[in-house]
């Protein structure tokens, strides 16, 4: 059901579509284009900065992945895509009290805990968020940047170094080992706590070569360390693995990266010695196995001749799985670009920060 918005959340609203506008703008390397981007040419320049830094800070943040990511945020940004996920929330146009809600973000994608943190920003609390080590100062950047369009919504947040301190709520984002951390710790609060999650996707044959060749965003995006990440592939009986390579062959250049390269060469050179079968076209290893999250520059396969005994498999998994890609799922290359209702673990973020818990 649709509802109305008040004036309130329409500013709100507004604030960051105009932030996903300059995060188009910074997404395509252009030089300041103006003050029609909402920002002065100074604070265009210093996110931009921060942009190209991150890469000295992690490693894995090349300025390419993170002006990718900036990308795929201005999409699910745009007016029209917030409105109508906003608009399914009647409790956003009433009065609660404002509370304060810890944000603990993970690191291994660039802006991974921006939802989060939009959301309890869009419901009207004040969040305390305590970004990743890895996150190479982009989550205090983007905030920064919103300060820019809305001083009002950048001033509810704060940035805790040490321990998280008093907060009203947790959503917290980790490893299985994290999660009983935070569990044990802020076990009196409400929270939602989010553990290791990965993605697979399933093959029926069928697939043509340009989904194929989708399937590859969804497989080497971020080096393959995000949750919504492919690292396994259910493949028919008779499938043959030449037609992924093939489809694979763009991203080649990934093994360029030391990183990516160090990874591919430690699992590589421990899979011969432990005489494990696997094929490798120089910049990914294949390997058959019935784990579901594969190392990185690695991907899982297992062949199957049943499409109903993996259906039931990956209902049985859901509870590890992040997304499934295929047909009868999401679409072939979509893995890594949720829009706002896309909800990490499927529990809905927003619905938590508007329950009883959060005051209203």
């Amino acid at each position: 059901m649709n509802h109305t918005l008040t004036p309130v959340l329409e500013a709100r609203l507004e604030a960051f579509a105009q932030l996903g506008r300059a995060l188009a703008v910074f997404a395509t390397e252009a030089s300041w284009p103006g003050h029609s981007c909402g920002l002065t040419e100074q604070e265009y320049q210093t996110f931009d900065r921060t942009v190209r830094q991150a890469y000295q800070r992690n490693g894995w943040f090349t300025p390419e992945q993170v002006r990718h990511a900036a990308k795929e945020l201005a999409v699910m940004l745009a007016p029209g895509q917030l409105e109508a996920w906003l608009r399914r929330y009647a409790e956003l146009g009433r009065e609660r009290p404002e509370r304060t809600i810890g944000i603990i973000m993970a690191g291994n994608v660039p802006f991974v805990g921006f939802h989060d943190l939009m959301c309890v920003l869009l419901a009207g609390h004040r969040a305390k968020v305590k970004p990743a080590s890895e996150d190479a100062g982009l989550t205090p950047a983007i905030t920064a940047l919103l300060g820019c369009i809305a001083p009002e919504l950048a001033e509810k947040v704060e940035f805790a170094s040490g321990k998280l301190g008093e907060v009203d709520a947790l959503i917290a984002t980790g490893s299985n080992n994290t999660a009983r951390y935070f569990e044990h710790y802020f076990g009196h609060l409400p929270r939602i706590v989010r553990k290791g999650r990965t993605s697979v996707a399933v093959l029926d044959g069928t697939e043509t070569d340009q989904e194929l060749a989708a399937l590859g965003e969804d497989v080497f995006r971020y080096f393959g360390l995000g949750c919504r990440n492919v690292g396994k592939v259910f493949i028919p009986r008779d499938f043959d693995l030449d037609r992924l390579f093939l489809a694979f062959f763009p991203w080649q250049a990934v093994i360029q990266h030391h990183k990516y390269a160090n990874n591919y060469e430690y699992n590589r050179a421990v899979w011969l010695l432990d005489r494990v079968p696997i094929t490798e076209n120089g910049f990914l290893l294949m390997k058959e196995d019935t784990a579901l999250n594969s190392p990185v520059a690695a991907l899982y396969y297992e062949r199957y001749s049943d499409r109903a005994v993996v259906e039931a498999r990956l209902e049985e998994e859901s509870g590890k799985l992040q997304c499934v890609i295929g047909h009868g799922h999401l679409p072939f290359g979509s893995g890594q670009c949720p829009g706002p209702a896309d909800y990490a673990d499927g529990v809905d973020t927003m619905a938590f920060l508007l329950g009883p818990g959060q005051g209203t």
